[in-house]
């Protein structure tokens, strides 16, 4: 497998994008909504799984696309080609406030394990499969689920964390213990595991959840410090209700403080 050689830069700071430079009939595929600009010269095609050499034949890109469903993603993705002499840049945006974080799957081996919503863009050869959880607890209690995404081959892959991003390169044996939904991804090497987070007052009250994800090394674990799923639910908390409540975080007086500060535009 032999994906294409792309340049690329990230911009900006909160809201990042990439930008990609493709040589003349290079290609790039993308996640369906994450497209941001494009010069002219470059054409978008729409296609089934993701474009590699990987599945052949018509009932291969069938089975590849139909993976994707298990990740909670679309059967197609976008495939980018350089059609004209010179070189062309194309763009893509992260969905959410965070960072885009370049992956040489070189580097990695050939493979790495990420979220089901991590994976933004990728070099054409890129494998974008699905990765199976072999431990009952992990599938169950592990926030990913039983499912994640599995990028292969030898080329570029870009993905996306929630707020800051956090690299931890572990050694072997040693054991990092992060919250389930804060795991952007990681290398084939680490061993991930679910771990129960004992005691009757930090079950109960605690508000931390019940378990811990335990990344056991070698290997990169990337970790973000704002999942989208958390991010989510602080808005829908603090949105108003049916009866035209909100939940007052603007003031220490609640609903009384947003009448007296002003801030009741929202």
């Amino acid at each position: 497998m032999t994906a294409h050689e792309i340049d690329y830069e990230i911009y900006g700071e909160e809201m990042q994008y990439v930008e990609i430079e493709l040589d003349p009939q290079e290609v790039v595929i993308a996640e369906s909504g994450s497209f941001m600009m494009m010069e002219e010269g470059i054409k978008m095609e729409t296609i089934f799984g993701d474009g590699s050499q990987k599945d052949t034949g018509f009932l291969g890109k069938i089975l590849g696309a139909g993976k994707r469903i298990l990740t909670g993603e679309s059967l197609f993705m976008t495939a980018f080609y350089n059609e004209i002499i010179g070189k062309r840049r194309v763009s893509f945006a992260s969905p959410y406030p965070g960072k885009i974080i370049p992956i040489d799957l070189t580097r990695f081996g050939g493979k790495f394990i990420c979220q089901k919503d991590a994976f933004l863009c990728a070099a054409k050869g890129v494998s974008v499969g699905i990765e199976f959880s072999k431990k009952l607890g992990r599938g169950l209690f592990g926030g990913e689920g039983f499912i994640m995404q599995k990028l292969e081959g030898d080329g570029m892959a870009f993905v996306h964390a929630g707020g800051t991003m956090a690299e931890k390169e572990l050694a072997p044996g040693e054991v990092l213990k992060v919250d389930t939904g804060c795991i952007v991804g990681f290398d084939s090497t680490v061993d991930y595991d679910i771990e129960f987070v004992g005691g009757i007052k930090n079950t109960v009250f605690g508000g931390e959840g019940l378990f811990f994800a335990t990344l056991k090394g070698p290997g990169t674990v990337y970790v973000q410090s704002l999942p989208f799923s958390r991010l989510a639910g602080r808005v829908l908390a603090s949105a108003p209700r049916s009866g035209g409540n909100s939940k007052g975080e603007g003031s220490i007086l609640g609903g009384l403080g947003d009448l007296l500060d002003g801030d009741n535009r929202f």
